[in-house]
């Protein structure tokens, strides 16, 4: 599921990513598919050091943003800093995190500028 905007309704998407993940690195590669005919690459990079994980992201914009975070459990929690502003600023909060022994859940948040509340603008199961 995909928000294209804060109030807009959620679109759902079918992905297909390769994945790649050692002790220190984790990597995403792949493309989303929504309403029949739009299809658009996405990929992640993330590198683990002692400080937590920073890395990239490239969404549906093809713009590369940001990300910087750190681990907790099955989890890892990352800010975004997007490439362009994005409902009314630059910053959201992602999190990717096991599911199981063969699911991610990648899952962005960003906060409605109207009612200052936090959304689920994205929300992605992959699955093998």
């Amino acid at each position: 599921m995909v928000l294209t905007r804060i109030g807009a309704r959620p679109i759902n998407i079918t992905c297909h990513l390769a994945i790649e993940a050692v002790t220190t690195a984790l990597s995403m590669h792949g493309n989303c598919r929504g309403l029949l005919v739009v299809r658009r690459k996405i990929s992640a990079n993330l590198r683990a050091s002692d400080h937590g994980y920073r890395g990239t992201y490239v969404g549906p914009s093809g713009q590369s943003s940001t990300l910087a975070g750190n681990r907790r459990g099955n989890a890892i929690n990352l800010g975004v800093r997007w490439a362009r502003v994005t409902n009314g600023d630059r910053a959201a909060k992602m999190t990717i995190e096991r599911i199981g022994n063969d699911r991610l859940r990648l899952q962005t948040v960003d906060n409605d500028p109207a009612s200052g509340k936090s959304v689920v603008t994205s929300r992605i199961d992959l699955s093998r």
